[in-house]
C-alpha cells in the first residue's frame, strides 16, 4: 500500500504562505527523510552525538533545489510537531550554504528559515532582522555541525532576507 506523496502537495497555501512538510521534528536526534517511492518517512542518519534539531525541519513541496531534492526549511517556533505535518509558513530568511555535490564539484543547498502563520508567540517575526544575530549564528553553526562527519564539506555563505527566500521558492518550483 503506497502512502501519500508529500512532495506533490501544493507549494503555496492561503495568503501566499509556503507549505513546509515536517520530516524531523524539533528535538529529534535523527534526520528523517520522506521517500516518495515508499510513501513513507525513513531514517537518513543519526545526528552527531549531542545534537538535536532546534526547530522542526522539513521541505517545501513542489520544489526542487540544485541538489535535486525539495528545498529545505527550518520552522522556527516554540513547539514541535510530527513527521508529515504540513505547516503554512512565512519564509523570513535564507541561509546560503554550499557543499560537496554527490557527483563531484560544489553545489548550493540553501535552507529557508520560516515561521508558521499560526504561531501567535512569534507573530512579531516578519523578517530576518526580527531574529537575533546570536540565534542566526547558532542556526548556521548547527547546520555545519550536523554534517561535520557526513563528508559534505559544507560552507555557510551568509544570510539573506524574506525577498530572497521567496524568490528561491518561486524559481525552484517544479513544472
Amino acid at each position: 500500500m503506497a502512502g501519500l506523496d508529500f512532495t506533490g502537495l501544493p507549494t503555496y497555501g492561503k495568503g501566499g504562505s509556503v507549505h513546509v512538510v515536517v520530516e524531523s521534528p524539533r528535538g529529534s536526534t535523527v534526520k528523517l527523510k520522506f521517500e516518495p517511492k515508499l510513501g513513507a518517512f525513513t531514517v537518513a542518519r543519526p545526528l552527531v552525538l549531542g545534537l538535536r534539531y532546534p526547530y522542526d525541519w522539513g521541505f517545501i513541496p513542489g520544489t526542487r533545489g540544485p541538489d535535486g531534492d525539495p528545498l529545505d526549511a527550518l520552522v522556527r517556533w516554540d513547539v514541535s510537531s510530527y513527521p508529515g505535518v504540513v505547516l503554512p509558513c512565512r519564509a523570513v530568511g535564507l541561509l546560503k550554504v554550499e557543499q560537496r555535490a554527490k557527483g563531484g564539484g560544489r553545489e548550493r543547498n540553501d535552507r529557508l528559515l520560516c515561521v508558521p502563520v499560526a504561531a501567535p508567540r512569534d507573530e512579531q517575526i516578519l523578517r530576518l532582522q526580527d531574529v537575533s544575530r546570536r540565534e542566526l549564528d547558532e542556526i548556521a553553526h548547527f547546520f555545519l555541525a550536523v554534517v561535520a562527519l557526513a563528508n559534505k564539506d559544507a560552507e555557510v555563505l551568509g544570510w539573506e532576507g524574506a525577498k530572497a527566500a521567496g524568490a528561491l521558492v518561486a524559481e525552484s518550483r517544479r513544472p
